[in-house]
C-alpha cells in the first residue's frame, strides 16, 4: 500500500448528555484506527448507531475528535494546530451525504449550488465560474441545460448526480461518501456507484464510502472496516472479509444477506440490542449478542489480532 493519504488513531468521540453533578456522555466512537491509501476505497459498514457518521463527519472537520490523532495529507487535524491544519487541507477533501434533496438549497439554481465552491474559494471570474459549471455536469453525466433548474425538477438520482458534481467542484483528493447511494432504488445506486468508481479512476480519488448495505460496499471498496458499537471490530482487504470473515458480528452482517441463488444453509441470526453508549461495557461490546463468548468476553476487551496479510480483528476467540 502507498503512504496513506488518511490515517486515525485510537480516535474516540464523546457527546455530553447533561450537566452537573449526574452528568452522562454518550461515547460514540471508541479508538478507532485505520488509514487509506491515495487511490483506494475503504469501506466502512455496521449497522445504524455504530458510529460510521460520526467517524466521517470527524474527518471533515464537523466534529472534533475528543482524544486519539487524525491525520489528513500528512497534517494533524486533532492538535493544538488543528484549525489551522484543517484550514490548510479543505480544499483537498469534500463529503456527499445520504439525502441529496436536503443538502441542496430549494431556492438555488443547480448551476449555483454546484458554484458555491468555487464563490467561496474565490478567484473564479464569471466566464471561468460557468465554463467549470458545464465541466462539472459533463463529468457526471447531466445536460448543461440543468444548470437553469431548481432542485425539485430532478430524481434522486439526478440530484445525488448534482451534489456528487458540487463536491468535486474543488478538485479534491478525498471524499467522504456518507450512505450516499441508501435513499436510491437500486437501479440507481447502480447508476451513481458506477459514476463514484469512473471518477475515481479518472481523478485518482480516494473514497471512504460509509454503507450498511454489504452488496454495494463490495462493488465499490478495495477494503473494508466493519464498526460495531463505536469500535472497528474488523479490518481486511475485500476478498478476505468476505470470503473468510473472523469476526462474529462480521459473520452475522453477512448471514443477513438475502441470498436468491445457491444452496440453503444454516445462519447465525443476532438476538437482542447493542449496548447503551452511555454506558458501554467493560469487556467486548459485542459480547452481549454473540453466540460464542466467554465469561472474559464480558470483563476484557479483546486486543486487535493479525489474522492474515492487511486482515485484523478484535476477538479473544480467534
Amino acid at each position: 500500500m502507498s503512504t496513506p493519504i488518511v490515517e486515525l488513531t485510537d480516535v474516540c468521540k464523546t457527546f455530553p448528555l447533561s450537566r452537573g453533578r449526574r452528568a452522562q456522555q454518550l461515547h460514540a466512537v471508541n479508538k478507532v484506527s485505520f488509514s487509506i491509501a491515495a487511490e483506494e476505497t475503504l469501506g466502512l459498514v455496521g449497522e445504524s448507531g455504530s458510529g460510521k457518521s460520526t467517524v466521517g463527519r470527524m474527518l471533515v472537520g464537523v466534529y472534533p475528535a475528543s482524544s486519539g490523532r487524525i491525520r489528513l495529507f500528512g497534517r494533524d487535524i486533532s492538535g493544538d494546530d488543528a484549525k489551522a491544519n484543517l484550514k490548510a487541507v479543505r480544499r483537498r477533501l469534500q463529503f456527499v451525504f445520504q439525502d441529496p434533496q436536503a443538502a441542496l438549497n430549494p431556492r438555488m439554481q443547480v448551476g449555483d449550488a454546484i458554484a458555491e465552491p468555487l464563490d467561496i474559494a474565490g478567484g473564479f471570474d464569471r466566464h471561468r465560474r460557468q465554463a467549470r459549471i458545464g465541466e462539472l455536469l459533463d463529468m457526471v453525466g447531466l445536460p448543461r441545460s440543468a444548470a437553469r433548474r431548481y432542485p425539485h425538477e430532478f430524481s434522486g438520482g439526478q440530484r445525488q448526480r448534482i451534489v456528487i458534481a458540487r463536491a468535486l467542484a474543488l478538485q479534491p483528493e478525498f471524499i467522504v461518501c456518507d450512505e450516499a447511494v441508501s435513499a436510491l432504488d437500486v437501479s440507481m445506486q447502480a447508476q451513481v456507484v458506477n459514476l463514484l468508481m469512473d471518477l475515481q479512476a479518472q481523478f485518482g480519488l480516494s473514497y471512504l464510502f460509509i454503507a450498511h448495505d454489504l452488496a454495494v460496499v463490495r462493488s465499490v471498496s478495495t477494503r473494508v472496516a466493519v464498526m460495531y458499537a463505536g469500535s472497528i471490530v474488523e479490518v481486511a482487504p475485500k476478498r478476505a472479509l468476505y470470503e473468510t470473515p473472523r469476526h462474529p458480528y462480521t459473520r452475522a452482517l453477512l448471514d443477513a444477506v438475502p441470498r436468491v441463488h445457491g444452496a440453503a444453509k444454516s445462519r447465525q441470526m443476532l438476538q437482542g440490542e447493542p449496548p447503551s453508549l452511555i454506558d458501554p461495557p467493560a469487556g467486548c461490546r459485542f459480547a452481549s449478542r454473540c453466540p460464542v463468548a466467554e465469561t472474559r468476553c464480558r470483563v476484557e476487551a479483546p486486543p486487535v489480532r493479525t489474522v492474515g496479510s492487511g486482515h485484523q480483528a478484535s476477538c479473544h476467540l480467534i
